[in-house]
């Protein structure tokens, strides 16, 4: 199983997929990767072509085409053909909501966990985890339920932050997964930062960016992991 799970698609000041998209072709082309099977379901207030030109527009400096998982009347065997899954963020609830009526939970971790690469940004990222829980976004549908791939044992929180307003009476995230843990205390949740992603391989499991992952589990003060960290416990939940 190889998996590229990233925190957000663009940084401040720059442009879409600027960052990262050299870790997207580099992951992709090392697999000879030349064509991918793209869910642009997270999209509300564009359209999925569009959401679709926007990435193909980026790969191809990378030579990859980019193909729509909207524009097969069989989505599953699109799935079971395609040569990687790429995932784009947005609002994860729209965008599970859609996998699930097109029943493409199963095909889909069934395909990747057989070898298929899977890249998610943001949304993406929270579709590879147990459930969507921990995802930033608001309900604006309502999917059959909250579970997701499940690819990692793990809950992540894309665009993780610190970010503390003494003007906000509102409350932080950290509180916010706190109150996530005391109902799931058997989990762990990745605070992924903006410009940070997992790699998976297996079982193997590595932060690259150039900032520190913090760790929440119930009962445990928050702990923060540099790339090169231990990080297979994670693997292990």
């Amino acid at each position: 199983m190889r998996l590229l799970l990233i925190s957000n698609s663009t940084n401040a000041g720059e442009g879409y997929l600027e960052y990262c998209l050299p870790d997207i072709a580099a992951f992709l082309q090392a697999s000879k990767v030349t064509k991918v099977l793209f869910f642009p379901f997270a999209a509300v207030t564009f359209s999925y072509d569009e959401y679709r030109q926007r990435v193909q527009n980026k790969l191809d400096a990378a030579g990859i085409e980019v193909d729509s998982i909207h524009r097969h009347a069989n989505a599953v065997e699109a799935v079971e053909q395609a040569q990687a899954i790429v995932v784009g963020g947005g609002n994860t609830f729209h965008l599970l909501k859609n996998i699930q009526a097109l029943g493409l939970v199963a095909p889909l971790r069934r395909c990747v966990e057989g070898g298929t690469p899977y890249v998610g940004w943001s949304a993406g990222a929270n579709l590879a985890c147990p459930t969507i829980c921990t995802t930033n976004d608001m309900p604006i549908v309502e999917p059959q339920n909250f579970s997701a791939l499940h690819l990692v044992p793990f809950q992540i929180n894309p665009h993780y932050t610190d970010f503390f307003d003494p003007k906000h009476g509102g409350e932080t995230r950290e509180q916010r997964l706190s109150e996530y843990l005391a109902a799931h205390p058997e989990m762990y949740v990745a605070g992924l930062r903006e410009a940070s992603m997992f790699y998976v391989e297996g079982q193997r499991l590595r932060l690259h960016g150039n900032k520190p992952l913090r760790i929440f589990k119930y009962g445990q003060p928050p702990k923060e992991y540099l790339p090169g960290d231990d990080l297979s416990f994670l693997m292990e939940n």
